[in-house]
């Protein structure tokens, strides 16, 4: 029964994304309430079944627990619940900022091999937060400019992950990285600039690849 559970667990994480993204695009609220709060524990179970007790696991296993809480929390439209959905999203970043660091120290990266991209990803979120701070309320601001500038450095130390490691699982990471930051955009563009047709599918959906990844390319560097 184990042995089945692991090899189907990603599929089961896919139909339950699938779900998900049914429920938002024809509105059908019960059922994104039902499938939202289901996505992360069956990536927490993943990464129990298929990876072994390697460092960073329970970084990335408390890094997706607290991605369960913010997913929780942004399912109400209240204010407050949204700060507490930012502060469990906030600390997802910086326990996966933790494990890439711990993944490399001193090894040669893109981010070393090409140190322009810190300026393109400082150039992106800076523009992103200048048309967004008109649109935030006074006691938005400073929340969001530090969750942008933590989800950036995310990035950039995906970045740095070592030529060293399993390239497939070094490029799942990025991806996945990258990812976070294009579903966090989209995000903020809808509730902070204009919303936009579509916008909660696209959020979701590419919110999933980025946690999908993310724990594929753990998977991956694990075994």
């Amino acid at each position: 029964m184990t042995s089945l559970l692991k090899k189907n667990i990603l599929i089961i994480f896919g139909s339950f994304v699938l779900l998900d993204i049914i429920g938002l695009s024809f509105n059908v609220p019960a059922l994104h309430f039902i499938t939202k709060p289901l996505l992360m524990p069956v990536l927490i179970a993943a990464v129990l079944l298929s990876a072994p007790k390697t460092a960073g696991r329970n970084k990335i296993i408390t890094a997706l627990f607290f991605s369960f809480l913010g997913d929780v929390f942004l399912l109400f439209t209240d204010k407050l619940f949204f700060i507490l959905g930012l502060v469990c999203f906030l600390l997802t970043h910086v326990l996966y900022i933790a494990w890439f660091i711990q993944l490399n120290k001193t090894g040669a990266s893109l981010l070393r091999k090409y140190p322009y991209i810190i300026v393109a990803v400082v150039a992106y979120t800076l523009s992103l937060l200048y048309f967004l701070m008109p649109g935030l309320e006074k006691d938005l601001k400073i929340p969001v400019v530090v969750y942008a500038c933590i989800i950036s450095i995310m990035l950039c130390c995906s970045f740095n992950l070592p030529f060293s490691m399993n390239s497939q699982a070094r490029y799942l990471l990025i991806a996945g990285a990258f990812s976070f930051i294009v579903s966090d955009s989209l995000l903020a563009i809808d509730k902070f600039y204009h919303s936009f047709a579509f916008a909660p599918v696209l959020i979701m959906l590419t919110y999933c690849i980025a946690q999908y990844f993310i724990v594929k390319g753990f998977i991956r560097n694990s075994n």
